[in-house]
């Protein structure tokens, strides 16, 4: 299979997941604003959408959306660990969780993004994004390792990833300090390390 990704992007998440779940996968950079490939192929033509991530199976199918291609991925690893079965409560707490990050937390962050936002704005939505951290923080007070419990699973690679984009938007994270230990912990373990290496996030 191969992985449609743009460096340090949503699809970083995806990315992050195939290495712990250690599925055998191809890397493909993507120029989401020219809609090409590195290879020079029509984005477009891939996921009519033009947005990263997408992942084309082996037989031809192309699957998109971030959430979506990190649930299918860990359904296929072998390990339930990485997302407990469909059906129990586990797999819905984690959907649960994987809906916030997706709807509430990076959503949240899009805005930031226009470079034409007005500082007051930029200023405004920066405290919307406080709020959607304020209920992971409050989540995390239990002394639970990960979002879900005590296993690491997509949805902290999705958090990890969208939090990454704080630094270069200008926006604080020192009052959220679990959420703080949570991306440390994320970010010491071997595949993340490995993914942002890839990506050319290191060093």
């Amino acid at each position: 299979m191969k992985l449609y990704y743009s460096p340090g992007a949503c699809s970083l998440a995806s990315h992050i997941t195939l290495r712990e779940a250690g599925t055998p996968f191809e890397l493909e950079k993507t120029d989401i604003r020219t809609k090409t490939t590195e290879t020079g192929s029509d984005f477009r033509k891939i996921n009519p959408k033009g947005a990263v991530p997408a992942l084309a199976l082996d037989n031809g199918v192309v699957l998109t959306e971030g959430v979506a291609i990190m649930q299918y991925v860990a359904d296929n690893s072998g390990s339930e660990e990485l997302a407990p079965p469909a059906g129990s409560i586990g797999r819905a707490r984690l959907q649960e969780a994987l809906n916030y990050v997706a709807s509430e937390v990076h959503k949240s962050y899009s805005p930031l993004f226009n470079p034409a936002l007005p500082d007051d704005a930029k200023a405004a939505q920066k405290e919307v994004l406080n709020t959607k951290f304020a209920w992971l923080e409050d989540l995390l007070s239990d002394g639970r390792t990960y979002l879900t419990g005590a296993n690491f699973t997509p949805v902290d690679a999705y958090l990890f990833t969208v939090t990454n984009w704080s630094d270069m938007l200008g926006h604080d994270l020192s009052d959220f300090p679990r959420i703080g230990e949570l991306r440390a912990r994320v970010a010491a373990r071997p595949a993340v390390q490995a993914a942002l290496a890839a990506e050319g996030l290191t060093g």
